[in-house]
């Protein structure tokens, strides 16, 4: 059997949506308002919802709810009212790891399929077996598999079941991402979509007959962050990927920015087209991807578990930070007819500013912000307030949901 490679990418809200679907996903994932474990993230109401999903479908993409909170007696009764609504609004896919969601989800919409979440450690072949046996289309791989039990698991399931696997993004400290730090620290639950981050703090070390002495594990002026794992990238590794069998190859990030859906999909996207034209080209532009990869948000990179278990170079013990090398600056919507570009401005940014339109075909295009007006077209010389509304000349134009960033520069 011949598997169609997917390129699943995450949305926080609607216009993250859009920008995913233009910048090359097969597949979008959405969580909305409940029972999802990104409780923080902007997530969906359902009227966006449709509307998200109606965009999708219009370029022939799917999209995937997430429903993966691990469920108690309380939350069944509301699960059941959203998976009502959820019959209505015609997802592609439910992502669920508790076998009581599952339950629900099975009865009141059986025509949507269901995916099985990383949540639910789903580490051997058996158990996805298991799972195929209950109904389920997918299965999300755990974290914590190398790619030869990947390939073994592929041998030892159905031909038509597919395997979806992380393999881009920030990498959870706890198995399977099921953590009680959070729960433990701030009453904030991670298993209930409210996760805190407490892996990304900084910890000392307390010996028993010392109470106050504080002992840094690994010390800088910043103290230590012993939990603080490399973000996953496999940008090098399509042909294995590819090769164990894996059907969906899933980027996470729920909770980032378009700048960093945009950059991730649109790079992936042409790692996976261009390998599967020919290895060589893959190999010729492998340059270009990686210099692409990192012009989002990252916390350096690692390959995780996919090459046996990581050491002590996957994690980063003296910082919590990001690497950010590009600013995102808005998305054009609208071109007016005297051809002005208009965006909701996410950075502040002048008039005389080089700037960089990045596009879905991979091109990206130096200009420089020629003019600039405000909401009512009176002349401003910059924009200093989050998410306003301008219009911009630029020495060149864009397209609609074309992006607009630039270059951090060092202070």
């Amino acid at each position: 059997m011949t598997r169609n490679t997917e390129l699943l990418i995450p949305a926080s809200n609607l216009e993250v949506l859009k920008t995913a679907v233009i910048f090359g996903a097969d597949a979008v994932y959405i969580g909305g308002e409940a029972f999802g474990l990104r409780a923080k993230a902007k997530n969906f109401s359902l009227q966006d919802m449709k509307e998200g999903i109606a965009f999708a479908h219009a370029h022939q993409v799917k999209v995937y709810v997430t429903a993966n909170i691990l469920a108690h007696n309380y939350d069944l009764e509301g699960a059941a009212a959203y998976f009502k609504e959820l019959k209505e609004i015609g997802p592609d896919a439910l992502i669920i790891s508790d076998p009581g969601m599952f339950s629900l989800a099975k009865e009141i919409c059986p025509e949507i399929e269901i995916h099985i979440s990383t949540q639910a450690n789903n580490t051997n072949y058996m158990t996805y077996d298991f799972w195929w046996k209950m109904g389920a289309k997918r299965v999300v791989s755990a974290r914590e598999l190398s790619l030869q039990e990947l390939k073994e698991i592929r041998q030892h399931i159905p031909e038509e079941m597919e395997i979806e696997s992380f393999i881009h993004g920030a990498m959870c400290i706890s198995y399977s991402g099921r953590c009680l730090l959070s729960n433990y620290f701030t009453g904030r639950d991670a298993n209930h979509g409210a996760c805190t981050h407490p892996c990304r703090w900084k910890y000392a070390v307390v010996e028993e007959s010392r109470p106050g002495e504080y002992l840094p594990v690994y010390e800088n002026e910043r103290g230590t962050y012993i939990f603080n794992s490399k973000d996953l990238c496999m940008i090098e590794h399509i042909p294995e990927l590819l090769e164990a069998g894996i059907d969906s190859l899933k980027i996470e990030g729920r909770m980032k920015t378009a700048l960093y859906v945009a950059t991730v999909a649109r790079t992936y996207r042409k790692a996976i087209d261009d390998y599967k034209k020919s290895p060589d080209l893959y190999l010729a532009n492998m340059a270009w991807y990686k210099a692409e990869i990192s012009k989002c948000t990252y916390r350096q990179f690692t390959t995780g578990f996919y090459f046996g278990k990581p050491d002590e170079t996957t994690q980063i013990y003296d910082s919590n930070t990001y690497i950010n090398e590009y600013i995102y600056l808005g998305i054009v919507g609208e071109i007016t007819a005297d051809g002005l570009v208009k965006i909701e401005q996410r950075n502040k940014f002048c008039v005389g500013d080089a700037i960089e339109i990045m596009k879905p075909d991979f091109q990206n295009v130096s200009v420089k912000v020629l003019e600039m007006y405000d909401e009512t077209m009176a002349p401003i010389g910059s924009c200093p307030h989050p998410k306003q509304t301008i219009y911009l000349r630029l020495s060149e134009q864009p397209k609609q949901y074309d992006l607009l960033r630039v270059e951090k520069q060092e202070a």
